[in-house]
């Protein structure tokens, strides 16, 4: 864990070079959270996880995606699984404390997180809002979620990420084919 904190703090130059902070990167700042941002061309009609992994260079198990959920009791919530995964519905239910849960529809997206699809984001979201992350986050050195904008990934150790978003762990991923 100590040389992915460092490989990230070490890599000031992809800081330099955007211009301008997403709120996710002012909070990440604020904590003294190290990072990385990687830039990458977006393309509208594919903002798909595995497609922002090959431009990123990390294998889609490594980027996370943010999706928003609600259930008939609890409420909004943010489920964040891995890019080549889907969110079991059932499971995140369960974890939830809920009969059902369904995602949002993409109008809701962004007036419930501050975000717009393809750049949704537990960091600096609009509401503190409940985080479950798939138990994979834990498999890895560094994660790539998104930093709040569509083109901008942020690099971060995954302790540092449920930390700050105060994410609980559990199996909520499954297989896209299932």
């Amino acid at each position: 864990m100590e040389r992915a904190r460092s490989e990230i703090s070490g890599n000031l130059g992809t800081r330099q070079r955007f211009m301008g902070k997403t709120n996710a990167v002012r909070l990440l700042d604020r904590l003294g959270i190290p990072y990385e941002l990687r830039t990458y061309e977006v393309d509208p009609d594919d903002l798909a996880a595995e497609s922002v992994a090959l431009k990123v260079g990390l294998p889609a198990e490594q980027v996370f995606k943010t999706l928003v959920a609600r259930g008939e009791k609890q409420g909004i919530c943010l489920a964040v699984v891995p890019g080549n995964a889907a969110l079991d519905l059932k499971c995140l239910a369960r974890e939830t404390a809920d009969k059902k849960v369904d995602l949002v529809s993409l109008k809701e997206v962004e007036p419930l997180t501050g975000y717009v699809r393809g750049a949704v984001t537990a960091l600096a979201c609009k509401k503190p809002y409940p985080v479950i992350a798939d138990e994979t986050i834990e498999l890895f050195d560094v994660i790539s979620i998104s930093a709040g904008m569509r083109g901008l990934q942020v690099f971060l150790a995954p302790a540092d990420y449920l930390r700050v978003t105060g994410a609980r762990v559990a199996a909520i991923a499954k297989d896209k084919g299932d």
